[in-house]
This record gives structure tokens, C-alpha cells and sequence, in this order.
């Protein structure tokens, strides 16, 4: 519990938590916030690190003149691309053997999530995960799994990774320091995160209702 009241604190209070990240480590701020992005789309042990809010509170810091919004735009584009890429590769490696049994650095019921999402997608999933917190650490590991062509991969991955720290860093960058969002920012970030997870939402009602009622007789 300890740990979880830390993460739910650190994504709340993100624009305090990395405001202090600034102060106290300068320049080697881009790196850490390169490897946070690096991390949450690169391995599918760390779907719990913050994504679309980092990205837009970072994108509120460079406009205050804290960051250089453009180097934070490259290095975390090239973050998200690297990271997906990695994933691929991982997937690619362990192969189908993912789905065979349980296995403890994954969560079989994201993979088996994110594989119906993918199913019903198609390639442009590595796309429209970007936006979905959880599915987009998975979807470049199921991808990896044997059914994607990397060459079409990393076409697909290279627009989400522009699509996604484009649209939250600049977003950041523009809207982040207006007064009323500079006053509310905490709700801000929580708006962020509902947002962001509303498509699973969507998506495990329709796959309930789905699913055909079991025959409970035998």
C-alpha cells in the first residue's frame, strides 16, 4: 500500500515532484525523464510509470523556461520509439511462449487484453496505444510475439511515438501555464489519466458483452 500511496502521490503532485527533479538535478533532468519514458513503453514489467501526464507536465516546464522544448521533444520521441522497439524485439524473442503459462514478469491478463485489442485493430493499434495507458506497454510485446512485421512496426511506431509527445509536450507547452490550469493542475493531471484509460473502459464493457452467457447445467 506503501508503495502504491507513493506512485498515486508522485502522478498527483507530478508538477511539484518535478519541479524538484529540475532543481536538484539540472541538465540530467532530460536524462531521467528519457529513461521514465524509455522504461514505461520499453518494458512490460513497468506498466505503472507515468506517460501522458509526465509528458504534458514536462511540456508546462518548458514553457516556463525550465527545459528547452524542443531538445524535450527529440529526446522523448526518440525515447518512445526506442522503447517500443525494444519491446518488439523482447516479444520477438520470447515468441508464443507468452501465452503458454503464467509466467511472473507478466501480467496475463494485459497481454491477453491487449492482444484482443490488437485483433481487433490491426496494425494501426501500435498507434492508437500510445494513448491508452497499459496497452501501451503491451502492444509493442504482443506485436513482437510473431504478428507484426518489424518493417511495418516501426512505421507504425515512429507516428505513435510523433502523434503522442507531440500532442502532450506541446499541449504542456501551450495550455499548461494558463492561470486556471496553472491553479488546478493536479486536477488536471487526474483528468488526464481518466482520459487516458477511458478506452480500456470502453473496451472491456463491449468485450462483456461479448462474451455468451455460460450454460451452467453439465
Amino acid at each position: 500500500m506503501d508503495v502504491l500511496a507513493t506512485l498515486l502521490d508522485f502522478f498527483i503532485h507530478l508538477d511539484v515532484h518535478l519541479g524538484e527533479i529540475i532543481l536538484n538535478y539540472g541538465g540530467w533532468t532530460y536524462a531521467i525523464l528519457f529513461l521514465i519514458i524509455f522504461m514505461e513503453t520499453g518494458f512490460v514489467v513497468t506498466p505503472f510509470l507515468p506517460g501522458d501526464s509526465l509528458l504534458f507536465a514536462a511540456g508546462t516546464f518548458a514553457a516556463l523556461g525550465s527545459l528547452d522544448p524542443f531538445l524535450l521533444f527529440f529526446l522523448l520521441f526518440a525515447a518512445a520509439v526506442l522503447g517500443d522497439t525494444v519491446n518488439y524485439w523482447i516479444g520477438s524473442a520470447i515468441g508464443l511462449r507468452a501465452f503458454e503459462k503464467e509466467r511472473r514478469f507478466l501480467n496475463r491478463e494485459h497481454l491477453e487484453k491487449t492482444q484482443r485489442f490488437y485483433e481487433k485493430h490491426g496494425g494501426k493499434t501500435i498507434v492508437l496505444a500510445r494513448f491508452i495507458p497499459i496497452v501501451r506497454t503491451f502492444a509493442p510485446f504482443v506485436a513482437g510475439v510473431g504478428t507484426m512485421k518489424y518493417r511495418n512496426f516501426i512505421l507504425f511506431n515512429i507516428i505513435g511515438a510523433f502523434l503522442w509527445t507531440s500532442l502532450f509536450i506541446f499541449g504542456g507547452y501551450f495550455i499548461g501555464n494558463i492561470p486556471f490550469v496553472k491553479e488546478n493542475f493536479e486536477i488536471v493531471i487526474m483528468l488526464i489519466i481518466f482520459i487516458s484509460v477511458l478506452p480500456m473502459v470502453f473496451e472491456y464493457i463491449n468485450s462483456r458483452r461479448e462474451k455468451k452467457p455460460v450454460d451452467p447445467i453439465g
